[in-house]
């Protein structure tokens, strides 16, 4: 006796969701191995003292030399 289609069916569509997943868990390693994250610094952005947004860090002003 035959087994029912609706059988092979559901065993058809589990593989294809089984390879699916599996695809995306390695799409998801080669993305984080070929990854050129920098970290943190490469998210950081400063303002300026004219308000404008870079990627510099502010010059540390030595402020031991006012004179009243």
């Amino acid at each position: 006796m035959a087994k029912s289609q609706a059988t092979f069916m559901k065993k058809q569509l589990e593989k294809n969701r089984a390879k699916k997943k599996e695809d995306k868990a390695q799409r998801k390693q080669e993305r984080q191995e070929n990854s050129s994250g920098g970290g943190l610094d490469g998210m950081m952005a400063y303002v300026n003292e004219f308000g404008e947004i870079v990627s510099t860090p502010p010059e540390k002003k030595n402020n031991s030399n006012d004179e009243d």
